[in-house]
């Protein structure tokens, strides 16, 4: 698997980021959880690349670097690397994430990234993706978010506000419980892209708990993420042709 480290210049200084797989097919970003980039996202950015995408795994906290390294099943337990994770959740804006998305999405171009682009996040990259999404409507095609949290809160960034921009091809998956993405949230986010006519699905994942699709949680549910691969890499075979 062909893997290469890369330094993205962006509005707001150098993001450190990773590129999976040949140059030359579709592209993928995939927005990390709160744990940061880290070998249990490189593992699932590389079973993307080798389904024949370029993927781009960019660290989204690059303006606190240096921060971490977080163990994604122990982090929260410890209540100073919790707080550290809390406090780069909070600075690092989704305005934020959406500028750097243009810086992204030329970086994937630059590696070889032929034709629309779809994109996929995980936890708080869920937001992001789908906030993406909306701001590049003729770039991103496919918008995919896994135990996403606040997709459709009360914060003038929640991206069912921006539902109407949306041109992508939009899948969301659900913890079976999950305070972050309660019941009524995806009842509102449903209407909001209904209303907007955007093709979507959204699904919940009874029994799972938030995380389960990510290798190095502690919740991490194996038949839960192969789920999680059977949906996603459908939504993207489809939209982007691979």
């Amino acid at each position: 698997m062909d893997k290469r480290d890369i330094v993205i210049d962006t509005a707001d200084g150098q993001a450190k980021a990773t590129v999976f797989g040949d140059k030359g097919g579709p592209g993928a970003i995939v927005y990390m959880d709160a744990f940061g980039p880290r070998p249990g996202l490189d593992s699932m950015a590389e079973r993307l690349a080798a389904a024949g995408y370029t993927v781009l795994v960019p660290d989204l906290f690059y303006r606190e670097a240096p921060y971490g390294p977080f163990d994604a099943a122990t982090a929260f337990d410890d209540p100073e690397k919790r707080a550290q994770i809390m406090h780069l959740m909070k600075v690092t804006t989704q305005d934020m994430s959406v500028r750097d998305t243009a810086a992204f999405l030329d970086a994937l171009a630059a590696e070889g990234a032929g034709g629309p682009v779809g994109v996929v996040g995980y936890c708080m990259g869920g937001a992001r993706a789908l906030n993406a999404a909306a701001a590049y409507p003729d770039r991103i095609a496919a918008a995919a978010s896994f135990h996403g949290g606040g997709l459709a809160s009360d914060a003038p960034d929640s991206p069912h506000r921006r539902a109407g921009s949306i041109r992508a091809r939009v899948y969301v998956a659900s913890a079976g419980v999950d305070g972050s993405f309660p019941p009524e949230q995806s009842a509102s986010l449903a209407q909001a892209l209904r209303e907007a006519e955007v093709d979507h699905i959204i699904e919940n994942y009874m029994g799972k708990l938030h995380g389960w699709a990510v290798p190095d949680h502690k919740v991490f549910d194996a038949e839960g993420a192969e789920r999680h691969w059977t949906r996603l890499l459908t939504l993207f075979a489809e939209t982007l042709k691979v």
